[in-house]
């Protein structure tokens, strides 16, 4: 593959953690704010959701019939107003038939040059979706609440994905609260023994813009989860951005001088 597309692979040990949500505000993060050329794809084929995220209900041409060998990848590719590309898997039952997940990672294969990065969201745990995710990608992020459980799980995948040398990034802890009873930073990492590269804090605002099928980054620019979410699209580049919301920079000036 081109070494100047990277695949990033987000994945889960279990579902309802966030992952399809990290997914569609990193990709327009890094479109919208950063101007990079991002394409996300759904690699959960038996239960997509991503495009219903941003909206998108029926498409022509979805990553099914790329893994059917209907139609090329490039043929998938749909822009999003925010700039990213969006490969949509299919809603409807019957277009599951045919569908070879082990032609996965050809099919990503053929979209390099095509964009600067590629992020697959993966279907959770380790069945054959998943790890048709895992063995396309060149990295992986994890994506976990702060409980025993859901870390458990990502230590179980840890050790599969250290077999399939792909690099891991670390570990992305969504939803949290900081009530005594989740789990701390340094917990998650000496359970896990990966770093956590990102704590995103519970934010009524994810809901919200869920309901409106627009990225929280682009409809609450400014909250607590988007100023987090951005911070980590600009790490995976090798950016700095400042996670300060505007208000509580002009009062740090102002106390400055």
């Amino acid at each position: 593959m081109n070494i100047l597309t990277r695949v990033i692979g987000v994945v889960s040990g279990k579902g309802g953690v966030g992952k399809t949500t990290l997914v569609s505000n990193l990709g327009a993060a890094l479109a919208s704010v950063f101007k990079i050329n991002v394409t996300i794809v759904d690699c959960n084929i038996t239960t997509s959701h991503l495009g219903l995220y941003l909206g998108m209900y029926y498409s022509p041409v979805t990553i099914n019939k790329v893994l059917t060998g209907e139609e090329p990848i490039e043929n998938s590719m749909y822009e999003h107003f925010t700039g990213m590309k969006i490969i949509p898997a299919s809603l409807s039952l019957k277009d599951l038939s045919g569908v070879d997940m082990f032609a996965l990672k050809n099919a990503i294969k053929n979209l390099s040059g095509k964009t600067d990065i590629v992020i697959l969201d993966s279907a959770p745990g380790l069945g054959r979706e998943a790890l048709s995710a895992i063995r396309a990608c060149d990295e992986v992020i994890f994506v976990t609440t702060p409980f025993v459980p859901a870390v458990m799980d990502i230590v179980k995948m840890k050790r599969l994905i250290d077999e399939l040398n792909v690099k891991t990034n670390g570990i992305v802890l969504n939803m949290v609260k900081r009530e005594k009873y989740e789990l701390t930073k340094d917990e998650v990492e000496k359970l896990a023994e990966l770093p956590v590269i990102s704590i995103i804090p519970e934010d009524k605002n994810v809901p919200r813009s869920l309901s409106a099928k627009v990225p929280t980054v682009v409809l609450y620019p400014n909250s607590p989860a988007s100023r987090e979410m951005k911070s980590l699209a600009a790490m995976l580049i090798g950016e700095y951005y400042e996670k300060t919301d505007p208000f509580t920079s002009i009062i740090n000036r102002l106390k400055f001088w």
